[in-house]
């Protein structure tokens, strides 16, 4: 198969030169050699000179001129500008020292702000912005719309110390990057480098530069004028010249580096001027190289401006909310982008999912607001906003509207939108179902949610009823209201009573004696330990109910939400702890009295405060040998005449104040009656 150049051109066949005569063909070799040494096509003079068979020759090398010794002394003199890596560097070494500087005021999460750090803030926001920020708090920051994507991330500590890590955090000059993916409608001008790659009957790996005539010069083809050619049309432009010349080649054209151009940001920016950016740059890049809109520029109202006419308007918001990035042109060299004023600006705060500051266009109302902000959150109240309005600032001021009804509401600047937390709004208890749980002698366990305003007997009907062995007498209401209420009591009377320890060490009032530092040690000791067990007991929001011993029936207490009702079995036993013999459940006898159940624990010991011996009574009541007691002295426990109940727990504190006079100074047992701490908080203080 042959295929002919044109007529005035070399033939080729299957990469073989046919000539008429060898005459005709040595003076083409000669010629064609002549040729390739001028235009300095080194491969293609020498396989000419060294082919002594006239009927082949290799592909032909295409190669590009070395003009490196054409510079002239002025070029060589002057300083070569800075690459993109060198211009990156520069501006990261910038960065990294205002980060750093920046740190020292940076929030740390979960810590409250400090002065300095309060201040700083203050000084960045404007005075709407100052405005919002107290009426949100200081805990959380309400910043404008969008102003993170022109704020650097601030980095942590170790993040410094990493620099590979800090490459990897989004900042102004990264952000401004272009991407490396190049439109099909990107248009080839002066300045791009063309990379061209031919392969079959001719080989070339060429890396040309589209000159300030618009063309690039390919060996012998000759220049191809490739200025204002659509990226997408520059493979077939380029393969259509270059086969004017070669015949049964492949030929891929694509762009190396890219031109860099010179645009202006002006208007209301944080640094208007001239910048030098790639010639993939769009918009939102050449805005991000300039550091954005400032606090009084517009999000909402940028501006393309070519040879002084407007080429299009862009909305930063279509791109933040929708993702909509077709308003983002390509810039050229010499465009304008001018940022105008900022707009109305609204507020949007409390229990939503984006809480900022908005910028609104004319028309705009509330649920638009509500989708600018990602619309309520999970704890939201449904139904209802308020807007404060500085419009109305002389009389109502703050309105309530209902959603979805009046959200075609229109806003205005200055307006404060706020959501409510449903969380924090809790309604009456006479309107609230009650989740109730019960265990024990009942006949159907469990949970079970009851209307308002139930009670005790309502959550015995609810589960079935009594077994026959249930013991009303001792239920137990456990409620976490309570619980919290006992809590802060407890711990209070604690902090006293570890006070009082201190002081009554602190100041014996007995003579001293050499065994006194010793004494005052060991006593000090065992104080702590008591206070430590103390503070160890877990308090369980027992409500006391006033039952009778013979009950078969709770009172008419009214049950809250998270209620516990425990109905135990009837008990057989009466328990004995503290300073006594032997301590233990020792089974009732029916007629005995407190004293009876003690002997049967062998008594007091010798260090026991036997005065101050107390009994718990299986529905939570106390009864202490004080009560029974109608002088300052007491004889015994004082609870000769207290009959026995079952259930009952009997406690016998040890004499804490055997060397002083004080004894009725340290009611410290008051702590464990008045909250129902039961058997199990005993059994600790015994242990």
């Amino acid at each position: 198969m042959k295929i002919s150049a044109p007529r005035d051109r070399t033939t080729f066949s299957s990469g073989q030169l046919n000539v008429g005569t060898c005459r005709v063909g040595l003076f083409k070799r000669l010629a064609t050699a002549a040729l390739a040494a001028c235009l300095g096509l080194q491969g293609a003079a020498m396989a000419a000179e060294d082919s002594a068979d006239p009927a082949s020759i290799g592909p032909v090398r295409l190669l590009v001129p070395n003009r490196q010794g054409t510079n002239s002394s002025a070029d060589m003199q002057s300083t070569a500008p800075l690459t993109n890596s060198q211009r990156e560097t520069v501006l990261q070494q910038q960065q990294q020292l205002l980060l750093q500087l920046q740190m020292l005021l940076q929030p740390i999460p979960g810590q409250p702000l400090t002065r300095e750090q309060l201040a700083a803030r203050a000084a960045q926001q404007t005075e709407f912005e100052r405005y919002v920020q107290r009426a949100v708090g200081d805990d959380v920051e309400v910043k404008r719309f969008g102003a993170e994507l022109m704020t650097p991330t601030v980095p942590q500590p170790y993040e410094l110390q990493q620099p590979q890590l800090q490459h990897q955090r989004s900042g102004p000059a990264s952000m401004g990057e272009t991407s490396s993916q190049i439109p099909s409608d990107y248009v080839v001008s002066v300045g791009d480098e063309v990379l061209v790659t031919i392969w079959g009957a001719a080989e070339a790996d060429l890396r040309l530069i589209v000159d300030r005539g618009g063309r690039i010069t390919i060996p012998r083809v000759g220049p191809v004028l490739v200025a204002g050619v659509r990226y997408a049309d520059l493979n077939a432009v380029i393969e259509q010249r270059v086969g004017q010349v070669f015949r049964n080649f492949r030929l891929s054209a694509s762009l190396g580096k890219l031109r860099s151009i010179r645009i202006y940001v002006t208007g209301f920016t944080q640094r208007p001027g001239a910048y030098t950016v790639s010639s993939l740059s769009t918009i939102v890049n050449g805005l991000i190289q300039a550091g954005g809109p400032s606090a009084s520029g517009s999000f909402r109202n940028l501006e393309l401006r070519r040879g002084g006419k407007l080429v299009t308007s862009f909305d930063l918001y279509d791109l933040l909310l929708r993702g909509d990035k077709s308003g983002d042109r390509l810039l050229q060299a010499d465009d304008v982008v001018h940022i105008g004023p900022v707009g109305p600006q609204v507020a949007l705060i409390g229990s939503v999912n984006r809480q900022a500051i908005f910028e609104l266009k004319a028309g705009e109302t509330v649920n638009d607001l509500m989708m600018m902000g990602g619309g309520l959150s999970s704890a939201a109240e449904r139904g209802r906003v308020a807007i404060e309005s500085m419009a109305k600032r002389s009389d109502g001021r703050v309105a309530e509207i209902q959603l979805p009804q009046q959200g075609n509401q229109l806003l205005q600047g200055g307006d404060v939108v706020r959501a409510f937390n449903a969380l924090d709004t809790l309604l009456p208890q006479y309107k609230q179902n009650k989740r109730v749980r019960v265990d024990g002698e009942v006949q159907r366990p469990g949970e079970y949610i009851l209307p308002p305003n139930s009670t005790l007997n309502d959550v015995i009907k609810a589960a079935g009823g009594l077994t026959p062995a249930a013991f009303i007498y001792g239920s137990e209401l456990s409620r976490e209201s309570v619980r919290l209420a006992q809590q802060a009591q407890y711990e209070r009377a604690l902090r006293d009573l570890e006070g009082e320890f201190a002081r009554v060490i602190a100041s014996p009032r007995s003579a001293p004696t050499p065994d006194d530092p010793t004494t005052q040690s060991n006593r000090g000791a065992a104080s702590s330990r008591l206070i430590d067990r103390l503070r160890a007991v877990k308090l369980t929001g027992r409500v006391v109910l006033q039952i009778a011993p013979t009950a078969n029936s709770l009172p008419e207490l009214a049950v809250e939400d998270g209620d516990r009702l425990t109905v135990p079995s009837r008990p057989t036993t009466v328990g004995v702890f503290g300073s006594v013999y032997n301590t233990g459940s020792y089974a009732f006898t029916q007629g005995a009295s407190v004293d009876d159940m003690l002997r049967l624990a062998g008594g007091p010991t010798r260090g026991a405060d036997a005065g101050s011996t107390f009994v718990i009574r299986a529905n939570g009541n106390v009864v202490s040998s004080r009560q029974q007691s109608s002088g300052w002295f007491i004889s015994g426990t004082g609870l000769s005449t207290v009959g026995a109940q079952p259930g009952d727990t009997i406690f016998v504190p040890e004499d804490l104040t055997k060397v002083s006079f004080s004894q009725e100074a340290k009611e410290w047992t008051q702590i464990l009656y008045q909250f129902g701490l039961g058997a199990a908080a005993l059994n600790s203080l015994k242990n």
